[in-house]
C-alpha cells in the first residue's frame, strides 16, 4: 500500500520515561476520544502517514499513528478510501484470536478527515522480519498464518517490529481482505509446512465466530464489503482443512522492497 516502512519516532512519549502500553484496558477508549493535538508527517510511499499526538486530560499524552482516508493514493486492485478500514478489521481479527499481533488501531476523525489511528509501539529500531528468523519462530509462525487467514498482500520484514519488552507485532495491514489471492510476504519460511496443531486450534474457531457475528466481529460488516467477508471464512476454513501453510503464488510472492 505504499505505507510508511516502519512506524516512526514518536512525537512525545505519554510520560517521561515511558509509554501507553497496549496491554491497558482504556488504550482503545484513549485512542478513540483523546484529542489529536500535533501530526507530523512520516517519510513513506504513496500514502500519507502520520505521527501523531493524542492528549486528553484523565489519560495524559500518547503517540499513535495517523493514516488518514484522503491521503490513501488510489489503487488499481483495492477500492478507494478503504484501506484505513481495513487497518481496523485486521486489528478486530487479531483482537477476536486473542494474539496480539497488531497494535490497538481505531477508526476516528482526525485533522486530516477520517482515517485509522493506532498506538505508537516503542520498538527496537532495528528489528525487523530478517532480525527476528531464526529466533523468534513461533511469534513468525503465527504471524504467517494470520498474514494467511487476512490476505495480506504487503508484509514487508519491516512491519514485524520487536518491542522494547520483546513482543512481536505486525503494522500495516491496508492491504488485506481482498476476495482475490493477494498473499505477498516475506515470510514464506513454512510454505507447505504443517500448522502446529495449537495454532489450528486457535484459528479453528474463527469462522464461526465471524459467520455468526461473535466475539467483537460484527464490525467486520462495518469495515468490509460483504463478499470480502465472505472470502474470509473461505481461507480460514481452508487453512483449517488443509492443515498447511500456502505455498506462494507464481507472481510476485514477496513484496517490493522487501524490508
Amino acid at each position: 500500500m505504499g505505507q510508511a516502512e516502519r512506524q516512526g519516532q514518536p512525537i512525545v512519549l505519554r510520560q517521561p520515561g515511558g509509554s501507553w502500553s497496549p496491554a491497558e484496558p482504556c488504550v482503545v477508549t484513549f485512542l478513540e476520544r483523546a484529542a489529536i493535538v500535533r501530526v507530523e508527517l512520516l517519510p513513506s510511499g504513496s500514502n500519507y502517514v502520520f505521527s501523531a499526538l493524542l492528549e486528553d486530560d484523565e489519560g495524559g499524552r500518547s503517540a499513535a499513528i495517523y493514516k488518514p482516508r484522503r491521503g490513501e493514493a488510489p489503487l488499481h486492485d483495492f477500492p478507494d478510501g478503504t484501506l484505513y478500514r481495513r487497518e481496523r478489521a485486521a486489528y478486530v481479527v487479531s483482537r477476536a484470536l486473542g494474539w496480539r499481533l497488531i497494535p490497538p488501531t481505531v477508526v476516528r476523525d482526525g485533522p486530516h478527515g477520517p482515517g485509522a489511528v493506532q498506538l505508537f509501539i516503542e520498538h527496537r529500531p532495528r528489528s525487523s522480519y530478517f532480525t527476528m528468523k531464526g529466533r523468534r519462530e513461533r511469534e513468525l509462525q503465527r504471524m504467517a498464518l494470520f498474514d494467511a487467514a487476512v490476505n495480506n498482500a504487503d508484509r514487508k520484514g519491516g512491519h514485524c517490529l520487536e518491542a522494547l519488552d520483546g513482543h512481536i507485532w505486525g503494522i500495516d495491514h491496508g492491504l488485506t481482505f481482498h476476495t482475490q489471492t493477494k498473499l505477498r510476504t516475506v515470510i514464506w519460511d513454512y510454505a507447505g509446512a504443517e500448522i502446529p496443531n495449537d495454532l489450528l486450534d486457535e484459528l479453528r474457531p474463527l469462522a464461526g465466530w465471524v459467520t455468526e457475528r461473535a466475539h467483537g466481529l460484527a464490525e467486520l460488516d462495518e469495515l468490509l464489503h460483504p463478499t470480502e467477508v465472505r472470502a474470509l471464512v473461505a481461507r480460514i476454513e481452508r487453512l483449517c482443512r488443509e492443515g498447511s501453510y500456502p505455498l506462494p503464488p507464481p507472481w510476485r510472492p514477496v513484496p517490493w522492497p522487501p524490508l
